[in-house]
């Protein structure tokens, strides 16, 4: 399975430690792609991969358990597709065309948190997809 994770803006300390940690861990398990890119709606389609399952973060999408999650990327390793998401930056996310909206909860999140977060959150559905536990 490959993620692409196209984000506005570039990551800054104390988030990019912690991104780079969850990048690592996860690619024992799937791909990663963090992708890095102007705040520019035209910059974000243009690294969006043909073929992928688009999904942006807005806090109007749906949210999901960990263990709903983990069903979730199961379902679209099934469906053979890489998955995409799209996070914006300060201002939101600014893309028309996405299989879907994902929100990580009701708070409010930085956005450069919410990478840190999206990340923990697959490598943690990777892990119960696996059977394994996971307290981290």
């Amino acid at each position: 399975m490959h993620y692409y994770v196209v984000a506005v803006g570039k990551a800054k300390a104390p988030y990019a430690d912690d991104l780079a940690h969850y990048a690592k861990l996860l690619s024992r398990h799937a791909r990663v792609d963090v992708i890095e890119v102007a705040d520019d709606e035209e910059a974000v389609a243009r690294r969006i991969p043909e073929r992928a399952y688009v999904c942006a973060l807005d806090e109007r999408g749906r949210a999901y358990s960990s263990e709903a999650f983990a069903r979730w990327v199961e379902d679209r390793r099934q469906g053979g597709r890489d998955v995409c998401f799209v996070i914006g930056g300060p201002f939101g996310t600014r893309v028309a065309d996405t299989d879907q909206r994902l929100s990580l909860g009701p708070m409010t999140l930085p956005h450069q948190l919410a990478r840190v977060v999206l990340l923990e959150q697959l490598f943690r559905a990777h892990k119960i997809l696996a059977g394994e536990t996971y307290h981290h």
